[in-house]
């Protein structure tokens, strides 16, 4: 056996060692159970060879009524014994999978952005949900089946040689063909599921970007195209599985007809044996029983063998996830408390990929209080610095100080906690009014009303009575400007020094906007605000402004002075960059 495949029998018996109690149960349970099985021949060749045979006279137990009884009690305890390694099995693998789909998620929850990226949705989905199901399979069917055949054929193996050495060995002249035959297609099994797990993944990220982005979809007409997306995905995970199902066909078959042709051999073997009388039928019978036994486990471990390759693919695949080294640590870091607001960058670069610079050398600093924005065209790395205050990622050169102190020595949840982020796209949770306000935070009614309002959803919310009204998926029964105030109410619950606006104001109305406006008015007192924004009344009042271009802040200044001095800010307005112009 490769290392890789030791490797994976030591993740699966890791996750089993808080329950190694019960598994010693169940394998007791099987002990016992395939003991009574391979009893049960020989009782029967006792019947055959004494009682049919030879004549012998009966009494007490030796008597077929008494071996019929042993015989009928020894299935009784077989079956109990079967019933009770079910039913503790099954309970004990939904408890080790349950831990697993826990640690699954709890891992991409504190992944960081840059590893969520990279990962992907599909699959990342894949891992938490088809993965662990295919483990579930390993562990309530696969386990203690593997045990049972293993057991049971070492048990067999000492019956048949106790019984009869040369039919013994004849039995074995099959196994040189099947270990011929799942060796000869073992490593094409594993990469065919590995190819599964691929393509099913990237099937779910296909479908949950799909479900999200139907209206697109709608809007431009491209039904045909991602049907033809779809089927084109789908008919390579048809021609994977259908690639396991053929090897599957290989191996049950090919066990039946060894099988076969090894009982025909001992019948052939054996016929003079019996006719002279040096082999009693009673042991023949026992010994083809035996061998009918013997290939049994083989053909059960043929058929697991692909799904015990799928549930080390599988495995292989969680394990990545859980070995991510790139996870967060909320309360990772010296410096604690409340964020007072005061933003500095020194000389930051920062690139998404090596070399490709997307921030050239930045530096500013916005003080506590203060209103900021940062404005340029598309790409020019607005949406990066936000991204950066709040660690989301972290620069390769420069230094970024929140209240004077290095970013990476505060604590992440009391960082983020003192930093609200407004999204352009919002995303509402499935839920109720409160629970997407509120966010787990334990904030009172008063609290979330008081943030309701401040945000202006009067228009559409009475507060506090329609703080358990019905969210849908995304958000769907609130319209754009709607969701906006409600994003905007869910930042301002928690009362934070620093009001980040990511183009908040980019997808609603007139109207909206202006209530929006008088709602960034009341809030915006004592904190430090940054806008990113294209219209020119979000950004109009601002202390200073930045503006970007390839990655560096190409001028500063008011709005006034920026105006005056005829630079690429006012090059931008007339060229209708801020919708209000």
């Amino acid at each position: 056996m490769n290392e890789k495949s030791k490797s994976g029998i030591r993740g699966l018996i890791q996750w089993m060692l808080p329950y190694k109690g019960k598994f010693v149960l169940c394998g007791l349970s099987v002990i016992i159970a395939n003991v009574a099985e391979l009893i049960n021949p020989l009782l029967t060749a006792v019947i055959i060879d004494d009682f049919l045979t030879d004549g012998a006279a009966q009494h007490g137990i030796y008597s077929v009524t008494g071996i019929a009884i042993i015989y009928f009690l020894l299935l009784a305890l077989g079956a109990a014994c079967n019933v009770y390694e079910s039913r503790l099995i099954a309970k004990v693998s939904q408890s080790i999978l349950c831990k697993m789909r826990s640690a699954v998620f709890h891992k991409i929850l504190h992944m960081s952005i840059r590893e969520l990226d990279k990962n992907g949705t599909g699959r990342l989905i894949t891992r938490s949900t088809n993965d662990v199901e295919t483990i579930s399979e390993f562990y309530s069917d696969v386990f203690i089946s593997l045990f049972k055949d293993v057991f049971l054929l070492v048990g067999i193996v000492i019956f048949m040689f106790a019984v009869d050495v040369k039919l013994a060995l004849i039995a074995f002249l099959g196994i040189p063909l099947i270990s011929a035959i799942v060796f000869s297609i073992k490593r094409k099994v594993k990469e065919n599921h590995k190819l599964i797990k691929s393509l099913t993944g990237r099937m779910n990220g296909f479908i949950a970007e799909t479900i999200g982005g139907m209206r697109t979809i709608h809007a431009f007409s491209r039904e045909d195209n991602k049907a033809t997306e779809f089927d084109d995905n789908n008919n390579q995970l048809f021609r994977a599985n259908i690639m396991h199902m053929f090897f599957m066909t290989i191996l049950r078959p090919s066990m039946e007809v060894i099988n076969n042709l090894v009982i025909a051999l001992l019948i052939a073997f054996s016929y003079n044996r019996v006719a002279g009388g040096v082999l009693e039928v009673g042991v023949l019978y026992a010994f083809t029983t035996y061998v009918s036994k013997f290939f049994a486990p083989i053909n059960d471990l043929a058929d697991k063998y692909t799904t015990i390759q799928s549930t080390f693919v599988s495995l292989d695949r969680i394990n990545e996830v859980l070995n991510t080294e790139d996870v967060e640590e909320l309360s990772e870091g010296d410096k604690g408390g409340r964020v007072i607001g005061d933003i500095e960058f020194r000389d930051v670069w920062f690139a998404y990929n090596p070399d490709e610079w997307v921030l050239k050398g930045v530096s500013f600093h916005i003080k506590a209080g203060q209103k900021a924005a940062f404005v340029g065209a598309t790409g020019a790395g607005k949406s990066t610095i936000i991204s950066l205050i709040s660690r989301y990622y972290t620069p390769q050169k420069g230094e970024i100080l929140i209240d004077g102190v290095n970013i990476n020595e505060w604590q992440l949840r009391d960082l983020r906690q003192s930093c609200a982020v407004v999204l352009q796209d919002i995303f509402l949770f499935t839920g109720s009014v409160r629970e997407n306000i509120d966010m787990h935070a334990g904030l009172s009614d008063e609290q979330l009303s008081a943030a309701l309002t401040i945000a202006q959803t009067s228009e559409f919310l009475k507060m506090p009575d329609d703080l358990d009204n019905r969210v849908y998926e995304q958000g769907i029964n609130f319209s754009t400007g709607e969701r906006q105030l409600l994003s905007f109410a869910r930042a301002m619950a928690g009362d934070p020094s620093v009001l980040v606006l990511d183009e908040a104001t980019a997808h609603i109305d007139s109207h909206t906007e202006e209530t929006l406006q008088r709602a960034i008015g009341n809030i915006s007192r004592d904190r430090t605000c940054i806008f990113i924004a294209h219209r020119l009344s979000t950004i109009r009042s601002c202390d200073v402004i930045y503006v970007l271009e390839n990655g560096i802040i190409a001028e500063s200044g008011n709005h006034d002075e920026l105006i005056e001095s005829g630079g690429l800010y006012a090059e931008l307005s007339k060229k209708d960059m801020f919708s209000d112009m």
